[in-house]
């Protein structure tokens, strides 16, 4: 009986989190430390971007999912600078042109997702907080293309930037390198 139980634990234990790697403390420190530093600096920096050119919008709301990709999955190929700033404006833009070209919020927001992956497919930006950025445009009635470029194409690049001084003065390659 202790035996079966033992390998229904270590069998299902797959499903709670049992397929995560084992972290040390350091490096889970490292990455939160980033984060928060990485995204105080970035919030900054587009706060006052927006405020200088007067647009009240300076921050999307994916950012923190980005983050943990540049800060906690560094080698990630979904957290290079080139999935994360074009996967995160071409999502944008997606979203957007969803937005105006079809009334209905049923069709709007799976169609503005979907469009994005397969515009990330083709583009090799595979990031997956685009995809909400997607979501976010439909759902915040987001009409002016300009919110691709401000603010989701800068404070993807601001997060880049951030990320990779963050990482490369922690230790940690980032971006990755071609061999």
């Amino acid at each position: 009986m202790k035996h079966a139980f033992r390998h229904l634990i270590k069998h299902y234990s797959f499903y709670l989190g049992g397929d995560q790697p084992l972290v040390t403390w350091v490096e889970r420190l490292r990455s939160v430390f980033g984060a928060f530093i990485g995204l105080m600096l970035v919030f900054t920096m587009a706060k006052f971007l927006g405020d200088l050119s007067g647009v009240d919008e300076w921050l999307m709301a994916s950012l923190g999912a980005s983050a943990l990709l540049v800060f906690a999955l560094p080698q990630s190929p979904m957290a290079q600078p080139w999935a994360v700033i074009a996967g995160n404006t071409l999502s944008a833009v997606v979203g957007i042109t969803c937005f105006h070209l079809l009334s209905e919020p049923l069709l709007a927001l799976p169609a503005a997702v979907a469009l994005s992956i397969l515009g990330m497919f083709i583009l090799r930006c595979l990031h997956p907080p685009a995809a909400a950025v997607a979501l976010i445009t439909v759902l915040g009635h987001i009409a002016h293309y300009r919110y691709a470029f401000f603010p989701v194409m800068v404070d993807s690049i601001l997060l880049i930037l951030a990320g990779a001084i963050y990482s490369n003065l922690t230790g940690k390659r980032y971006p990755n390198r071609p061999s």
